[in-house]
């Protein structure tokens, strides 16, 4: 995969800050390392863990995965709706030890989409029914659809209707950035109070072109750091993607524009924030992995648990209770990028 140049004003720094000199490749390579350590947890009862599984696709290669420890057994699956991979672990009651290590080579692609169609191709509601639906905390009814009716009145096309949607999430949500994690996405709390993190506003994206009539979903991945040795522990990212008929899918990125507003101290009339929208329509830099889709998941073998609202954290259970991935002294784990040389 080639290293090429592009101007300075299209990429937003991972950290959400100003570009520097060494942010401007247009791929990105090294090795993402994730460390679980659940030996705190109590000896008497068994433990599972489930962690996202990268694949290779159109933007990105993954290549010497590798996973060891002291695991009774594992075995990688698929949530049968989304066909998530995921690898999954177990250790025996009594297991004195409970530590796993997946590490995976990644060569990430910026990805640009805009060459679009002069005209929609014809297409079928049904073959995208699943982009389509509601999900348990995304609905595509009631005051998610009359919002939804409210942006895109007078849009005729997919690619009206979507475009008028990221306008609107970029224009009226926020980043918190107390939000825990990347969020929930709870989109009726959101259309309420809305500001979150990207989890959040891609929920709000998804739910509304649904609601819309155009096919979307959430991409659950993690931001690759920007120095030669970084740790990315806390760096999951979601952005969004809708399916335009004749095309494929676009990527969209609005909570990355709203970042860059809070830590650059941006106003909706900025030119940098017209030129970060700009790109993010249809744009994403190559500075992540994707890593899962998909909501309300049902893991491979199923979990004891709720469906899970997405795969983005490691996921664990201890005797058949889930531990809070996001409280690191009940869930220890650590993830380390290191770029090709």
């Amino acid at each position: 995969m080639r290293r090429t140049i592009f101007p300075l004003v299209l990429l937003l720094a991972a950290t959400g800050g100003v570009a520097d000199a060494g942010d401007l490749a247009k791929t990105r390579s090294g090795t993402v390392e994730c460390r679980v350590d659940l030996s705190a947890q109590v000896r008497h009862q068994d433990v599972r863990l489930w962690l996202p599984y990268p694949t290779s696709d159109s933007d990105q290669v993954i290549r010497d995965v590798k996973v060891t420890g002291d695991f009774a057994d594992s075995a990688v699956y698929t949530d049968r709706v989304h066909g998530t991979p995921m690898l999954y672990a177990r250790w025996d009651k009594g297991a004195a030890n409970r530590t796993l290590t997946l590490s995976f080579g990644v060569e990430r692609e910026e990805v640009l989409r805009r060459d679009f169609p002069e005209k929609e191709a014809a297409w079928d509601p049904r073959d995208y029914a699943l982009y389509l639906a509601p999900t348990s905390l995304g609905p595509t009814d009631g005051a998610v659809k009359q919002l939804a009716d409210k942006i895109t009145a007078g849009k005729t096309t997919v690619l009206e209707k979507a475009k008028a949607v990221y306008d609107w999430v970029c224009e009226n949500t926020f980043r918190d950035p107390d939000t825990k994690g990347c969020g929930q996405g709870n989109v009726c709390k959101l259309l309420e109070t809305p500001g979150g993190k990207c989890a959040d506003l891609h929920s709000v994206f998804v739910s509304l072109t649904r609601a819309a009539g155009v096919p979307s979903r959430e991409v659950f991945g993690l931001r690759l750091g920007k120095k030669p040795e970084e740790d990315v522990t806390g760096s999951q990212h979601c952005w969004a993607e809708f399916f335009l008929p004749g095309y494929g899918w676009v990527p969209v990125d609005a909570a990355d524009v709203r970042k860059a507003m809070l830590t650059e101290k941006l106003t909706l009339s900025d030119a940098r924030t017209g030129e970060l929208r700009a790109y993010y329509w249809g744009g994403i830099d190559a500075y992540r992995v994707k890593l899962a889709m998909g909501r309300d998941l049902v893991l491979g073998p199923p979990q004891a648990g709720a469906p899970l609202n997405y795969l983005m954290y490691p996921y664990a259970e201890i005797g058949g209770k889930p531990v809070d991935w996001l409280e690191p002294k009940s869930f220890r784990y650590a993830i380390t990028f290191r770029e090709t040389p």
